[in-house]
């Protein structure tokens, strides 16, 4: 996923492109995750990063109530999605519980930061950049191979569903985190960010534009993108039309419209999250978050290219 940045206010909102692959598969699918702090669902505690999760409150909503590592006041992206397979989440592939037959449900290598450039995050020190997630994802391999053997492995990878959401930490923590100046930091009736929405306008059609391509080089519909875009937009354009009061402000936060620095236990805290569109100055709610997965399962091609997650699953069922 390419997410390219929108600010509501100083909040960013999710905008851009999931890339999701789904081969042919029959029965249950292993659910692979990589990529930045939408779809983090708790590496970054084992890290030594100031892109953390781990504080209230982080996880109000969650059902223990507790921050969990993941950037939401509850459930994520990943989370729903395996809801929605029904299946467990897969677990952060650095927790301590990650051994045994939790290998076999997938594995999330996600990391708050990071981005598709190597340079995007330094500032946040330790986090687990794109190519040592695919490492990561090699070592894991290794690991369910010992546990079940190698031709049993294979399968379970080949057959999985993966989840790619990246890009958008490009955008507001490389190409457009300076100069930071008094106008830059303005927040203008709550409006997106210009520089950032100019950019992902020319970045996104070239993502769909190598996805077709892509699949038509494999032969099959393998690769999906999720035009989570027009997705925020619609939230902005019009929150009330999907129960939420405001897009405008973040439900926790401080400064203009809750956009100013991160979500901690000293920020402003809205009362009812499932009338905010924005839960921190970066991330989705979880409703709003169950809203954009119920997209991708079901979606028309306004946002599903080249059709939505339920459909090309479908399909591979009747093959």
């Amino acid at each position: 996923m390419s997410s390219s940045i929108c600010f509501t206010g100083l909040a960013i909102s999710l905008v851009g492109f999931m890339a999701i692959v789904a081969p042919p598969v029959e029965g249950a699918r292993a659910f692979f995750v990589f990529g930045d702090s939408l779809v983090d669902n708790g590496n970054n505690n084992y890290l030594a990063t100031t892109a953390r999760a781990d504080s209230p409150p982080y996880g109000i909503d969650y059902p223990t109530h507790r921050p969990t590592g993941r950037f939401s006041n509850g459930f994520n992206i990943p989370d729903l999605i395996s809801q929605k397979l029904g299946a467990e989440s897969a677990l952060p592939y650095l927790s301590p519980q990650f051994t045994g037959e939790k290998l076999l449900v997938g594995a999330n290598f996600a990391s708050a930061g990071i981005g598709i450039l190597n340079d995007t995050g330094i500032q946040f020190a330790n986090i687990i950049r794109i190519y040592p997630q695919l490492e990561f994802f090699r070592q894991y391999q290794q690991r369910v191979a010992a546990l079940i053997g190698e031709e049993k492995a294979q399968q379970l990878v080949n057959k999985a569903l993966v989840l790619i959401t990246l890009g958008g930490n490009d955008f507001v923590n490389n190409y457009f985190f300076t100069p930071i100046t008094a106008r830059r930091l303005q927040s203008t009736n709550g409006q997106c960010a210009e520089e950032p929405q100019r950019a992902a306008a020319i970045f996104n059609p070239l993502l769909i534009q190598m996805i077709r391509s892509l699949n038509q080089e494999l032969g099959s519909d393998i690769f999906i993108a999720a035009n989570a875009v027009q997705m925020q937009n619609n939230f902005i354009d019009n929150p009330r039309a999907f129960g939420f009061v405001t897009a405008k402000i973040a439900c926790c936060g401080q400064g203009p419209y809750n956009g100013v620095g991160i979500c901690n236990p000293t920020s402003n805290l809205c009362p009812n999250r499932e009338v905010y569109a924005f839960w921190d100055p970066f991330h989705p709610t979880e409703r709003a978050n169950k809203i954009i997965v119920s997209t991708i399962f079901t979606g028309s091609d306004e946002y599903m290219t080249p059709m939505n997650l339920s459909t090309i699953m479908q399909l591979d069922s009747m093959t």
